[in-house]
């Protein structure tokens, strides 16, 4: 797993020459280790660095032990520079060659996977969850007081009370909404300690809208699924439906962001559209936060000593400028080393038809 820390280190790594990047998806439904070898073999082939392709496939084929669902190498024998990270979550096969490591499937699994909070809950407690990247990192349970069932239609328990099944039932009902309510609170803590960006709520509806009763609406914000479960769901049955709800919510939301950056940029409300404008903002450090469909890839050219960059060979500023292979990477780099975030949607949202990236902007 990849924390945000490492993300960091390999955007400030810089190779004196070209660099390897390699994703390698290891879904256990794909094959298995022969199949994902020959994958890679395939991936490599026309690859012109012997030394780190070298590296990779040692490690491959003596060092990892093919857990999880997807492998991230970065190569750079220059430099001496070798990391690897398993993931818990799928990612496309790639391979990139150049000075820098390539991040943009690691910011899209950041995105889309980081930071999960599951609660299941019922009448006397819950059990919350904290995934990160497919893994569970936390898990913690609050118990409150046993809601004993009432046999209905009978007042003997309490002599001397009228009603006393109203009695009863007015009881059992204080104590389930004192039980939500301690829910609640030990969820908001367990919710912050571990910075949750997004949660999601298993139990039948009656207890979820219960329970959403005393969550505060900051919190509320965040929930982008509720679905039913049993209290005693397995941790894999928890994973797997937090990741099913998870991707659909955010399938739903990359198309409202979408939509939403095209209608600002149209009305020129702080947003930009396509490649040359969003250039511009990145080498002016305006963009807040850029937008990128995930498989859009460009060549183009850069200075070397301010970072600036263009679509064409043009005078960027007194220094000489350079091609580079894939000058969208860089702008990835660039904004999230500037303190902007980098939102990776999928290919098939309005973006495509305008221009595959654009940025909002900070000003």
């Amino acid at each position: 797993m990849i924390t945000e820390p490492q993300l960091k280190e390999l955007l400030d790594f810089k190779a004196p020459h070209l660099m390897l990047s390699v994703y390698l998806n290891t879904d256990p439904s794909l094959g298995n280790a022969e199949s994902y070898k020959l994958r890679l073999r395939n991936l490599l082939k026309n690859i012109n660095l012997p030394e780190d392709n070298e590296a990779v496939n040692q490690f491959i084929n003596n060092e990892h032990n093919w857990a999880g669902r997807s492998l991230a190498i970065f190569s750079c024998k220059d430099r001496d520079f070798f990391e690897s990270f398993t993931l818990q979550v799928p990612v496309k096969d790639l391979v990139h060659v150049s000075e820098r490591p390539s991040v943009r499937p690691l910011t899209n699994v950041l995105e889309n996977y980081g930071r999960y909070g599951v609660i299941l809950v019922d009448k006397q407690g819950a059990r919350l969850f904290h995934f990160h990247l497919g893994e569970l990192q936390e898990q913690e349970g609050f118990l409150g007081e046993m809601v004993k069932k009432v046999k209905r239609g009978s007042a003997s328990s309490f002599p001397g009370r009228r009603g006393g099944t109203a009695g009863r039932t007015r009881a059992q009902d204080e104590l389930v909404e004192r039980n939500m309510r301690d829910t609640a609170n030990f969820a908001v803590s367990f919710f912050e300690e571990n910075k949750i960006r997004r949660i999601l709520i298993g139990g039948s509806d009656d207890n979820i809208a219960m329970f959403l009763n005393y969550l505060p609406k900051s919190w509320q914000s965040l929930i982008v699924g509720t679905f039913a479960m049993g209290m005693n769901a397995s941790h894999g049955e928890v994973l797997d439906k937090a990741l099913e709800i998870g991707l659909h919510s955010e399938m739903k939301r990359e198309i409202h962001l979408v939509n939403d950056l095209i209608t600002s940029a149209k009305k020129m409300n702080n947003a930009v559209l396509g490649l040359e404008d969003t250039l511009a903002a990145v080498n002016d450090n305006k963009v807040g936060t850029l937008v990128i469909a995930e498989d859009y890839h460009t060549p183009g050219y850069r200075c070397a000593q301010h970072g600036l960059m263009a679509t064409r060979d043009i005078a960027l500023c007194e220094d000489e400028i350079e091609a580079v292979s894939d000058v969208v990477d860089l702008v990835i780099g660039a904004v999230l080393m500037h303190g902007g975030e980098v939102e990776v949607v999928h290919t098939d949202t309005p973006l495509l038809a305008e221009g595959s990236i654009g940025a909002y902007l900070r000003y």
